[in-house]
C-alpha cells in the first residue's frame, strides 16, 4: 500500500496553521536545527525565529496556541479574536451577516 500521501500530509502541511504546528514540533519534539526547519516548510529564518519566540511567551502565559482550529489562530495578542468567529451550533442571524 502507497502511504505516500499519508506522509506528505504532515511533511507538507497545506494550512498555515497546521504548517506552523509542524515547524513547530519538529523543533521542539525531534529537536531539529531552527535553520533547517524553517527551510523545509518555507519560513524566513527570522519569521521562524520570530515565531519561535512568540511560541515560547504564549506556552509560558499558558495561551499556547490552540492548532486545532485555523480560526483559533486569528487572535489578536490581547485575547480579542482578529474577526468574528462564527459559532456552528448557532443558527445564522436573520438581518444578515457572515454566513456559516
Amino acid at each position: 500500500m502507497d502511504d505516500q500521501p499519508c506522509r506528505d500530509y504532515f511533511l507538507r502541511p497545506r494550512s498555515p496553521s497546521h504548517r506552523r504546528y509542524e515547524a513547530l514540533r519538529a523543533v521542539f519534539i525531534d529537536g531539529h536545527p531552527v535553520a533547517e526547519v524553517a527551510a523545509d516548510f518555507g519560513y524566513k529564518p527570522a519569521t521562524f525565529k520570530v515565531l519561535i519566540s512568540r511560541f515560547r511567551h504564549d506556552v509560558r502565559s499558558h495561551n499556547g496556541p490552540p492548532f486545532s482550529s485555523p480560526m483559533a489562530a486569528d487572535v489578536r495578542r490581547d485575547g480579542l479574536a482578529a474577526r468574528p468567529v462564527a459559532d456552528p451550533t448557532r443558527p445564522p442571524s436573520p438581518i444578515g451577516g457572515p454566513s456559516t
